[in-house]
């Protein structure tokens, strides 16, 4: 396993710029998280593609956004979130098709994305038209030989993984966000992976706290002062042979994030070397 860094696409510094940035924090690989389709190009393609050859960075995944309203609560989530909302469905399996070609031109496998707030009863009137979509959408990824990836958190292990199962083309799989499960209500991430452990292709370092009522969802932390337990998590990724990125996320603005992110890149590397050592 080694530590990556998520890295905005769009607006700001140049992608360069961007990836210099990285490579003096010590990181070498990112995942590209995109929300604008206006930007997935022939042309930008190439202009990625060239700041990476010429930084050095790689790109484990890419993380593709989508159009339309969102609200990341679990009210206005449930309509507006992912592909589960019926009214956006359609233009969003379009976004990610887009986003998974503009992903193919750089030369990346697994694209991800959150899918919404599947529904646990698979006899829910949504349930049927997600699958059918999301099936659509996962067979065009395979063409290409690529995986489609579900960002954990709006659903429950065993939700996501029935999902997999009735969806059921051989190439999906997780990116485990550690903090999304808790923020949630949904899980606990060293748990989650007796049901997804398989599944695991992509890891968001990431760390929070519980909800504490019903409407918001918990709060985001540092890493080292949430819920999750990394090095129990840690452990048992080795256990599973995961040996993948593990992307540290935070999402919060200006030095305060740049802090955080330097303080999880030294916890996590503390974390690999006791865990290569057998001491956790």
């Amino acid at each position: 396993m080694k530590v990556g860094v998520v890295v905005q696409h769009g607006p700001g510094q140049t992608m360069e710029a961007k990836f210099e940035a990285i490579r003096r924090e010590g990181f070498t690989s990112c995942q590209l998280v995109s929300w604008d389709p206006s930007l997935w190009t022939e042309e930008e393609a190439k202009a990625v593609k060239e700041a990476l050859a010429r930084t050095g960075v790689t790109l484990s995944a890419f993380w593709c956004g989508w159009e339309g309203p969102k609200v990341w609560d679990f009210y206005g989530g449930q309509e507006t979130l992912g592909l589960v909302p019926v009214a956006y469905r359609f233009a969003r399996m379009q976004n990610l098709m887009n986003g998974a070609d503009f992903a193919a031109r750089l030369g990346v496998t697994d694209v991800v994305s959150h899918m919404g707030f599947i529904p646990e009863n698979p006899y829910d009137p949504q349930y049927a038209g997600f699958i059918e979509g999301m099936k659509e959408v996962a067979l065009h990824l395979k063409q290409q030989n690529q995986y489609l990836l579900f960002e954990s958190g709006q659903e429950t292990p065993v939700t996501m993984l029935r999902a997999f199962e009735d969806i059921g083309t051989g190439n999906l799989g997780v990116n485990l966000d550690t903090a999304n499960l808790i923020l949630y209500g949904k899980a606990n991430p060293v748990d989650a992976l007796c049901v997804l452990g398989k599944y695991v292709r992509g890891v968001h370092a990431k760390d929070g706290l519980y909800p504490t009522d019903g409407r918001a969802l918990g709060k985001e932390v540092p890493l080292g002062q949430g819920k999750v337990d990394f090095p129990r998590f840690l452990h048992e990724l080795t256990v599973l042979g995961y040996d993948g990125d593990l992307t540290i996320e935070r999402e919060i603005e200006g030095e305060e994030q740049a802090r955080d992110i330097r303080m999880a890149r030294d916890f996590l590397m503390e974390l690999l070397i006791k865990e290569r050592k057998g001491v956790w």
